[in-house]
């Protein structure tokens, strides 16, 4: 993404992936292209939480995550 807020992670070995996979979306496999949505008071103990919205592909979802993310912040 080419802005100034976003920062990249490159992750080789698919640990990030491979994690939300198995513990948030509760399958084998790689998580690809998707996005996971938390409160701002949400908690990380063994898995995140509480989940507010979650969904892929980011692009095919990205009307909802717009309208999450703003009722998030309020407006």
């Amino acid at each position: 993404m080419p802005d100034a807020r976003v920062q990249h992670f490159w992750d080789d070995e698919l640990e990030a992936a491979l994690w939300f996979a198995r513990h948030v979306d509760g399958y084998e496999g790689v998580a690809w292209d998707v996005y996971y949505l938390y409160d701002p008071d949400a908690t990380w103990e063994t898995v995140p939480g509480p989940l507010i919205s979650s969904g892929g592909t980011i692009y095919r979802e990205r009307q909802t995550l717009k309208m999450k993310i703003s009722t998030l912040l309020g407006k």
